[in-house]
């Protein structure tokens, strides 16, 4: 059974529309977990009320996007998933996204983590295919560019965000559940995918399997739009900061080849000091 683990915080709007688009899939194989992780707004009882086949988890404030996602994924896994798709929920799923994701996973080798096309909810355009990372260089060559879709619909990339990612059972069972200590919000998706890697799983986006974003909705976005210095501190070391050097050092030091580290620990740092004004 597949089961769908979506942490929430506050923003009933986004939940409320992620679920209905859920609820329309014309494949119904699969559970959905909300972890609510301390909404003020109503958000666990809405739910309850409006969707009442969703299993509603209870976390707390303290928890983040990682630990909120573990909650989900042990209830999933204790109850006999045989794979789980972690999700957000300011996402909207094409009608066909699971049909989609679960035709990937047919096509892709035994084990794979298969990721999700993003497609922008405003413009209908394609935003995200992921990526392959250039550990020198401190860059990443996004898929986008491709002209057409691949013959399996499968586009290898080297590491994919929590946001529609399928995660076979036998991942967790091999590397563990995403790092909460560690990576308790950014990068937590990025570790682990690059940590699956190394053991041995392969990587995919499907090319069909859809989901819509809102490219500004993340608080990182919108620390970067706000250009003042207290927000730029925040982008630097805050746990909602895209730019956290903390994490971003224990990123390198847990994944980066030990011959590019000095590279990538230099233009990474630049980067992020610089990139924030720009």
């Amino acid at each position: 059974m597949l089961f769908v683990v979506i942490p929430v915080f506050n923003r009933w709007s986004f939940t409320k529309d992620c679920l209905k688009s859920l609820t329309l899939q014309s494949n119904d194989l699969f559970k959905i977990i909300v972890v609510d992780h301390g909404s003020t707004d109503g958000t666990s009882d809405k739910v309850a009320l409006q969707f009442p086949d969703v299993i509603l988890l209870k976390g707390d404030k303290s928890m983040w996007w990682t630990a909120a996602t573990n909650v989900g994924l042990r209830y999933a896994l204790n109850n006999d998933a045989s794979s789980i798709l972690t999700l957000n929920n300011d996402t909207i799923a094409d009608p066909d996204y699971i049909a989609e994701i679960f035709k990937a996973a047919d096509k892709a080798p035994a084990n794979a983590l298969i990721g999700s096309t993003f497609i922008d909810v405003n413009t209908k355009e394609v935003t995200y295919r992921g990526e392959i990372v250039n550990w020198l260089l401190q860059t990443n060559s996004e898929n986008i560019w491709l002209k057409a879709e691949p013959k399996d619909g499968l586009v290898p990339v080297t590491h994919f965000p929590g946001r529609g990612l399928l995660i076979p059972r036998e991942v967790f069972e091999k590397i563990g559940l995403f790092d909460e200590k560690h990576f308790p919000h950014y990068m937590a998706d990025y570790e682990f995918t690059l940590r699956a890697a190394k053991k041995g799983f392969p990587l995919f986006c499907a090319w069909n399997a859809k989901i819509g974003t809102y490219p500004e909705a993340s608080g990182a976005k919108q620390l970067k739009q706000a250009k003042s210095l207290r927000a730029y501190k925040e982008h630097l070391f805050g746990i909602k900061g895209g730019a956290n050097l903390p994490l971003f050092y224990k990123f390198a030091i847990r994944h980066c080849p030990v011959y590019a580290l000095p590279s990538y620990l230099f233009l990474g740092t630049a980067r992020r000091l610089i990139g924030y004004w720009l």
